[in-house]
């Protein structure tokens, strides 16, 4: 077989419109994949130049296959099984600074290119001290774009609309102001800090769509399937959420929902950003250590379990749609888009892959919610209780080995020397929560009940008596 390139097919390519760092499997398979969807639908008729973030990446791979590649999607959707593959076109070229940084700032020259995108990982929007103007190119990512910004001002063209991925909050946000603090450090001048904020818009951005990546253990029979040779193949599941904090304005130049993707641009995301930590991560978190210790193994043997799939119908309907400001339909509705992600039969998810600094996880995604219900009912959610029960338990390491931090695990072991009071040990140990836990009513009680109960009882049987208390 030979390799995919343009010679595959009689492909249609379009002038570029977007600057995209990173071109690993995410952005390929979320971003790209999303501007051919508008573009077989004539509503953007514009590919992506991509800049590769660091020396090392698949610029000369892609190069080879004359930047096409093929996304699969593979799951649940809808209640339908979807499994297809299609060629993404709308990569044009990709430039490695590190070789031809001057292809790179002439990026600033091109009036068509509107929209830059970024994918450098959670460590990529960071302040790299030394980085200066006149390095070819600067190390961090917002010092790059801070210098392409800065030409393209020097040009005297207009600016850019600038959506940055990187899973962490307030993305935009923070872009923005390590970049202000380039233009300052590099005497970059005030002309330059005013054109920043006028003629530019920084969005925060959040997006959720699980990219596998490359099927290694079915690229054989794949690359049969398909006909051609495709060492860039991309799998991922065909949900994709991508909520954008931005101009309404934003609904036509960048016209992703007129193109029946589910994209939502909003004057503030962080409704839907607590809808994702508490509905996508929180079961996740709620689901892993109680399950574990029923000796199931991964999440969709939890869907499939007669018990702790009624336990994942309670969580969601009892305990953490009722607290999140949202209308409800919409919340059940997206509760029901995330039960059909957990059941997909084409991914394995492990639970002990999702227990990894699962201390940390509680306090991030589910902790919230059980100070909430707590507040305004004056008692403790059941579920989200019995996973914190469970965790304690679990850590104690005599069933399976936990995964964290060392300073997390050692004061687990310091606190387990003592079985009596270690409950109130962990609760009270503020490093880990952000607080003092036996300060919550009835909290320590609950607790110590459910881990006493783990011991006598069994997972099981607390959650099949949960579920009946609570149909």
């Amino acid at each position: 077989m030979e390799k995919l390139s343009k010679a595959w097919s009689d492909f249609t390519f379009y002038k570029e419109k977007v600057i995209q760092f990173g071109e690993g499997n995410f952005l390929r398979a979320f971003v790209d994949w999303q501007l051919q969807q508008m573009n077989k639908q004539g509503l953007f008729e514009g590919s992506a130049v991509v800049v590769q973030p660091i020396a090392q990446g698949l610029g000369k791979m892609l190069a080879e296959q004359d930047y096409l590649y093929t996304v699969m999607l593979q799951g649940l959707l809808n209640g339908e099984v979807v499994d297809s593959s299609e060629i993404i076109t709308t990569v044009n070229r990709v430039i490695n600074p590190y070789e031809d940084y001057a292809s790179y700032l002439a990026l600033a020259e091109d009036d068509n290119l509107e929209i830059i995108l970024s994918n450098t990982t959670e460590a990529g929007i960071s302040y790299h001290p030394g980085d200066t103007l006149n390095e070819q190119p600067p190390v961090s990512f917002p010092a790059k774009l801070t210098a392409l910004l800065h030409k393209r001002f020097a040009l005297g063209k207009k600016g850019f609309t600038i959506i940055p991925c990187e899973l962490i909050d307030r993305n935009g946000e923070k872009l923005k102001q390590i970049i202000e603090q380039y233009a300052k450090e590099w005497n970059l001048g005030e002309d330059f800090l005013n054109w920043l904020e006028k003629e530019n818009t920084f969005c925060c951005s959040l997006v959720d769509r699980i990219v596998p990546g490359y099927p290694r253990d079915q690229a054989d029979e794949l690359n049969e399937k398909h006909g051609y040779i495709d060492n860039l193949m991309v799998k991922a599941e065909p949900f994709l959420l991508w909520v954008i904090e931005g101009p309404e304005s934003l609904k036509e130049t960048f016209p992703l929902a007129k193109a029946g993707l589910n994209v939502v641009v909003t004057e503030d995301m962080t409704p839907y950003r607590e809808r994702k930590v508490h509905l996508l991560n929180g079961p996740h978190t709620t689901m892993v250590e109680t399950a574990r210790l029923a000796g199931i193994e991964t999440v969709g043997e939890v869907m499939e379990d007669k018990d702790f799939s009624v336990f994942v119908d309670h969580l969601f309907d009892q305990e953490l749609i009722p607290m999140l400001a949202l209308p409800k339909a919409e919340l059940e509705e997206y509760a029901g888009q995330i039960k059909e992600r957990f059941k997909n039969p084409f991914v394995h998810h492990e639970l002990s892959s999702i227990a990894l600094n699962c201390v940390s996880k509680y306090k991030a995604r589910i902790l919230p919610i059980l100070l909430r219900f707590n507040e305004r009912t004056g008692k403790n959610p059941n579920y989200i209780t019995l996973a914190l029960a469970s965790t304690i338990t679990a850590y104690k390491g005599d069933q399976f080995a936990p995964q964290d931090d060392p300073e997390v695990l050692e004061i687990f072991a310091k606190a387990w020397e003592n079985p009596e009071t270690v409950a109130e040990t962990i609760l009270a140990t503020e490093s880990l929560w952000g607080q003092d836990l036996t300060c919550v009513p009835h909290l320590l009680a609950d607790v110590k009940k459910f881990m006493e109960e783990l011991q006598t009882k069994g997972a099981r049987e607390i959650i099949q008596e949960l579920n009946k208390i609570s149909e």
